[in-house]
Order: C-alpha cells, then structure tokens, then sequence
C-alpha cells in the first residue's frame, strides 16, 4: 500500500495497492479476484472506518454491523493483484483458501504506509527513549 496524506486536512488516499495471494490451483480466476477485492475492501474498512468504542463500564457500545462505515467504490483503490500457485499436496484439486491477504494485513499495513507518507517531523514518538 502505498499512501499520499494531505498534511492540511491529514486525508488519506491510497494511491497503489498490490496483494499477492497463493491459493494453489485456480479453479476460477473470475471468484478468485472478486474474493481478493472483498477482502481488501473489508481490510479497508477495518483499518480506516471501524471502532471499538466501550461505555464506562466495559461494555461494548457498537455490537452491530450498523455501527460500522463500508468502503465504497470511491474509498477502495484499483487492487494489482499476482498469483503465485503452488498446489496444495491436501487434497486432489491442489486448491487452498483465499481473501485472507486481503483482510488480515491491512491494519498494519495502514499503519506502515502512514508511516512512510509522513514527514519525520509529525511522526508518533512513543518509540522513542525518555530521559
């Protein structure tokens, strides 16, 4: 992912994003790719649009999809996508599953690119040794 943050508003926007994804033999690229765009999507929104907010006492305020904000076209960029195939010895079809490269790198990888698209001088310092 790479990002450009307008540092006036500090908004967003996703200006590359490549996944490259290893579900052994392909059966359908068609399905394969529309499953590799929802799981970005759902990264997307996870990483940029969802919360965990609680209530004084622990609970969970946002218990439903409800609460959560979808990207839309306008929000998730044009995705490159690469193939590796490497069949899976499990089963005869050498098929494995697929979209997880989508949904679970995406927070950190948020968190990387936003890293590098900010000058040094505004970034987190958490990091660094206190006197």
């Amino acid at each position: 992912m790479i990002l450009e943050v307008d540092l006036g508003t500090m908004m967003v926007e996703i200006k590359r994003y490549v996944v490259v994804e290893d579900c052994g033999t392909i059966l359908n690229p068609l399905i394969l790719e529309g499953q590799i765009h929802g799981g970005v999507a759902m990264g997307i929104g996870n990483a940029f649009y969802e919360q965990l907010v609680f209530g004084e006492n622990g609970q969970l305020l946002n218990a439903s999809l409800a609460d959560y904000l979808i990207p839309s076209a306008a929000e998730v960029p044009h995705i490159e996508i690469g193939h590796e195939v490497t069949p899976s010895p499990l089963n005869q079809l050498g098929t494995k599953g697929v979209g997880e490269a989508g949904t679970i790198p995406v927070p950190a990888l948020f968190a990387q690119a936003l890293e590098n698209a900010l000058p040094i001088s505004i970034r987190d310092s958490r990091n660094t040794a206190q006197p």
